[in-house]
């Protein structure tokens, strides 16, 4: 029996990207992403000029998704949209385009938790990309979360690990701008590693208790080590900037996988999946890779475009909900901070 074609749209806004997708049931048809450069002149995203962003963006990118798509709005089954957690004006924006759509078209409204969708982005149906079986762990790493989590099934997950301060994303970003590179730092991070030796400098692990996590003490040292070696030399920071990188890289990559050791030792569970923007990192994906072999997991890595804020991974949940008929009325409200 062919499965009936359910046609939802997915809008993705908790922070500096404006994303739409439409997905035919798990199939992804369009995803696309509006990107915001005004920041790259504050080395930060701000919050204002985001959500100013997303109000001028956010009309076209839908648009383009139901024409890249190739379907109209009135195929619609229903919306979903990023409830949170997130910048409260980014997310009030995309919020409030999804209610007053699916008023517009009287058809159902879902809200989705950003984190779960980073961690259910693995669910999108696309080729030579394999989907986890329940239960598996998922490290979910990004600018503001840094998290090994336990997924039970589609509506059960328990964080069992979490960062107690910063989180790997800020922790690569802000060494990128000690080391005077542009925002955002990271990706560039990960590429100079790739050409320099990640055991030139020696960095200490953090020691926090069990499965969580501590980048800010990481950072300082990092600080100080810049700060000491470049009053000694000048030009420290231009002539081993790869070495630097390779190192900083290598030992955060150390301290993710020491947890995500012991979460395997604690679990029993030998599937592990990776979500949220850091996931993007090829260090952490080939050390996942080799972890298949070394260790005996399965690992799973998705899609480099669902690795970032998207709104195919909005999607995939709002899907899974729409099957349990697990629906919003207009009166929800976006949260900044919300429980997983």
């Amino acid at each position: 029996m062919t499965e009936k074609p359910i046609y939802l749209l997915a809008i993705e806004s908790s922070c500096d990207d404006t994303a739409a997708a439409v997905l035919e049931n798990d199939k992804v048809l369009s995803n696309l992403v509006a990107r915001q450069h005004i920041h790259e002149a504050y080395g930060g995203v701000v919050p204002e000029l985001a959500s100013r962003a997303h109000q001028q963006n956010i009309v076209p990118v839908v648009d383009a998704a139901l024409k890249k798509a190739g379907i109209t709005k009135n195929q619609l089954h229903a919306i979903a949209f990023t409830q949170g957690p997130g910048l409260m004006g980014s997310l009030l924006v995309g919020s409030s385009f999804a209610k007053s759509m699916s008023i517009a078209l009287n058809i159902p409204l879902i809200a989705v938790h950003h984190m779960q969708a980073h961690i259910f982005a693995h669910f999108i149906d696309e080729p030579g990309f394999d989907k986890p079986t329940f239960p598996f762990l998922a490290l979910t790493i990004s600018g503001g979360h840094t998290q090994i989590v336990k997924v039970t099934d589609f509506s059960t997950l328990e964080i069992i690990g979490e960062t107690t301060d910063d989180a790997v994303g800020e922790a690569f970003d802000k060494t990128a701008k000690i080391l005077g590179l542009p925002y955002p730092g990271g990706p560039l991070i990960d590429q100079f590693s790739k050409e320099g030796n990640p055991k030139a400098y020696s960095f200490t692990k953090p020691k926090v208790d069990d499965l969580d996590f501590s980048f800010s003490g990481l950072k300082t040292q990092i600080l100080y080590f810049i700060q000491k070696n470049t009053q000694l030399n000048p030009n420290f920071v231009e002539e081993n900037k790869t070495d630097i990188c390779a190192s900083v890289q290598h030992t955060i990559i150390e301290i993710l996988m020491d947890k995500l050791n012991l979460a395997v030792k604690q679990t029993g569970i030998h599937q592990i999946a990776i979500g949220g923007g850091v996931s993007a990192n090829s260090g952490i994906r080939q050390t996942l890779k080799d972890a298949e072999q070394k260790y005996g997991w399965k690992t799973y890595i998705p899609k480099f475009e669902y690795t970032t804020d998207n709104a195919a991974m909005i999607g995939i949940v709002g899907y899974q909900k729409f099957l349990a008929q697990n629906f919003e009325s207009s009166s929800v409200v976006s949260k900044a901070r919300i429980e997983l």
